[in-house]
């Protein structure tokens, strides 16, 4: 394995903190936008960005003349659903409800969800004791993190409650995705995220304008967060993601996990003057020990 440079640390630090903006940046362009209309631009413009990039760099997309290429095809259609379209949709109208903060810490719940998924998906990665014992007490973390005692409580005025779920669905839907990247045969990763973004937006494109809408003009500080949404969290995270899993490998890459809820919650705090409540601190902490339980003989095995 690669030891990671001083240049992949900084990337990575800085991919965590660009991810980790992407959910102030929803709040600001929800002021004018819908939540599907917001996705939609979201990973328009990163797609087009990208198609340049990956045409221009030489890189090739995978033709539908094998059975290869049309399962790679396969695999690229549900990364586009399943790491843009429905998981962007979903934080966008979750975050209707609950502050920046919350959709970042939902996100420390991806690699916790993996650990099942990918039991009983990728049959090299069964459950072990530890995994089991990890895993479970993360779950009591995503028990926290939603809040059960307002989930009965909840006496219809406000879809906080099921907002919430919302925002842990679409981190199961990222879940599901990284499996299915693992699933899929070799292929460009850049060429399979920009192909999944273009995909994303086809699908995504009919359904925004018809429940939505077409969008009039926006706001400049709504504007602001769509234009930063579709250049920095998701056409340049993209970017960063090939360079430090090429330069790296995906072992490294998968830390970013671990400090995106950070980097949310103090922008949240700093620049949207949202509160956090105890709650989120101390599911954050249940999630962080799951995980740590959970990868603990992993990471020493890779040392």
């Amino acid at each position: 394995m690669t030891k990671p440079t001083l240049t992949n640390w900084i990337a990575l630090i800085c991919l965590g903190a660009i991810w980790g903006g992407s959910f102030m940046g929803a709040k600001l362009a929800l002021i004018s936008f819908g939540p599907m209309t917001v996705a939609l631009l979201r990973v328009s413009l990163a797609s087009i960005i990208l198609l340049i990039i990956t045409v221009a760099s030489g890189r090739k997309f995978p033709k539908f003349s094998t059975q290869n290429d049309r399962r790679i095809w396969l695999h690229i259609t549900l990364m586009g659903l399943l790491t843009n379209s429905i998981p962007f949709s979903l934080l966008n109208w979750g975050q209707l409800y609950v502050n920046s903060g919350f959709a970042g810490v939902t996100m420390a719940v991806v690699p916790l969800l993996v650990l099942p998924l990918s039991h009983f998906l990728l049959k090299s990665n069964e459950m072990s004791p530890r995994k089991i014992f990890g895993f479970i007490i993360g779950f009591i973390g995503i028990i926290v993190l939603i809040g059960p005692a307002q989930l009965i409580a909840n006496t219809g005025a406000s879809l906080e409650p099921i907002a919430r779920i919302a925002c842990i669905i679409a981190a199961l839907c990222y879940g599901l995705g990284s499996i299915n990247t693992r699933l899929c045969p070799p292929v460009s990763i850049m060429a399979y995220s920009t192909g999944g973004l273009i995909i994303g937006a086809i699908l995504l494109a009919p359904i925004a304008l018809y429940f939505e809408g077409v969008p009039q003009w926006p706001e400049t500080t709504a504007l602001i967060g769509t234009i930063y949404l579709g250049l920095f969290p998701t056409a340049l995270a993209t970017i960063l993601l090939v360079s430090i899993i090429n330069s790296a490998g995906p072992a490294f890459m998968s830390m970013v996990n671990y400090q995106v809820p950070l980097w949310a919650i103090a922008f949240g705090v700093i620049f949207l003057k949202e509160e956090v409540p105890t709650s989120f601190i101390a599911a954050f902490v249940l999630i962080m020990l799951g995980l740590a339980i959970s990868q603990s003989k992993a990471r020493q095995k890779l040392v």
